[in-house]
């Protein structure tokens, strides 16, 4: 397949080796599960100590923390390799990148040392809680509160769509700690929920696709959050809604590699699944129309890589903008929802099924274009930079 031949310019042979420890433990510890997870709707607490244990989690953060003192590099490599194993349970994008990620660029070195390294180990399991009932994509209009008493805030509010809502230990919470009523009142909030007073972990979300991901709603009603908690320190109190911005370009990121190895997974699985498959006396493989939707697909799916090769290399080198990163969200996750779909199609009514992969990457898919921002809003942010 020529999708086979095409090398990431940005790999090497470290995340070659890397690539492979990945696939393993997704391999023995993911896959053999995934109807298991699905019913139960989260993984087993047990992954994230396995995953810790294997060096699998923040791998970008440094090893003074406990991290794996890599770069975004190695976690692409992980999530890459989970989306082309059809694997959505596991929220490590979440834990790894963008909640450790908070702590790294925006914590205390008190803070740091806190958490990064139970993070790295598994021992703590990282969610983040922006979203709210009414929200959506409209963060400056957040109306959980906290406010202070004291040595502490206390927090009044809701969130919602919380992935990891289920395990998480620690959640980088935002909320509005000052009179204005836009950006400018958030703050980000680090919690600790174990044994947490008033904190409550609401009803697990019922999701047409993702079924393993646990995702939840959160409640917090006068739970006590010491100001010290405030990410950053207290002096950086309503500097939430920028740390926030500064940070979704890297979560958009995320989302781009993760569409473009899923689409590039659906091409394999529909190739395969063709040249495999008989009507009317031969091989779906030998219709035209069969060879020229996967060759349209093939190409959408290795556009999309390439696309993602540059804006990796471009946040590597520190260069990855906001509308880049938009850019790369809303194209690639667009060309997952139709190069799946279209690959689905090749199934059949088997296609339709949802114990086959190619379902799940379907109903997997339709999400992309929703969150770390609507694709409606990245294409906002694009034009603005034209």
């Amino acid at each position: 397949m020529i999708l086979d031949g095409f090398r990431s310019p940005w790999m090497d042979e470290e995340l070659d080796d890397l690539a492979r420890l990945a696939r393993t433990f997704i391999e023995r510890e993911l896959l053999p599960h995934q109807e298991r997870f699905a019913r139960q709707q989260q993984v087993d607490r047990e992954v994230w100590t396995a995953a810790g244990a294997a060096g699998l989690l923040c791998l970008s953060i440094p090893q003074e923390y406990g991290g794996g003192g890599g770069t975004f590099a190695h976690e692409a490599v992980v999530l890459r390799e989970q989306a082309l194993a059809g694997e959505d349970a596991w929220g490590n994008a979440v834990h790894s990148v963008m909640v450790a990620h908070y702590l790294l660029a925006y914590g205390t070195e008190e803070q740091k040392r806190r958490w990064l390294p139970r993070l790295a180990s598994g021992d703590l399991v990282g969610a983040i809680a922006m979203t709210e009932p009414g929200t959506g994509s409209d963060l400056q209009r957040l109306r959980t509160r906290a406010v202070r008493d004291g040595d502490d805030l206390v927090v009044n509010g809701s969130k919602t769509f919380i992935s990891n809502g289920t395990h998480c230990d620690l959640v980088v919470l935002a909320a509005r700690t000052g009179e204005h009523e836009d950006g400018r009142g958030l703050s980000l909030l680090v919690v600790e929920t174990d044994d947490l007073p008033g904190f409550a972990r609401g009803r697990v979300l019922e999701k047409i696709g993702q079924h393993g991901q646990d995702t939840r709603e959160l409640s917090f009603t006068d739970v006590r959050v010491p100001v010290e908690h405030i990410l950053g320190g207290a002096d950086q109190e309503g500097r939430g809604f920028a740390q926030l911005m500064a940070q979704l370009p890297q979560e958009r990121l995320v989302i781009a590699v993760v569409s473009a190895a899923a689409a590039e997974a659906a091409v394999r699985l529909a190739t395969a699944y063709a040249k495999e498959r008989e009507a009317f006396g031969s091989t779906l493989m030998a219709f035209q129309n069969t060879r020229f939707v996967l060759a349209e697909c093939a190409a959408d799916a290795l556009a999309a890589r390439t696309l993602v090769d540059s804006c990796i290399e471009q946040h590597l080198q520190g260069t990855l903008d906001a509308a880049g990163a938009s850019l790369a969200k809303f194209w690639c996750s667009d060309v997952q929802g139709r190069v799946v779909d279209r690959c689905l199609q090749v199934f059949g009514g088997y296609g339709y099924m949802a114990e086959l992969p190619i379902a799940r990457m379907f109903t997997s898919a339709r999400v992309q274009r929703i969150y770390g921002g609507t694709n409606e809003i990245m294409k906002e942010l694009v034009a603005r930079s034209l």
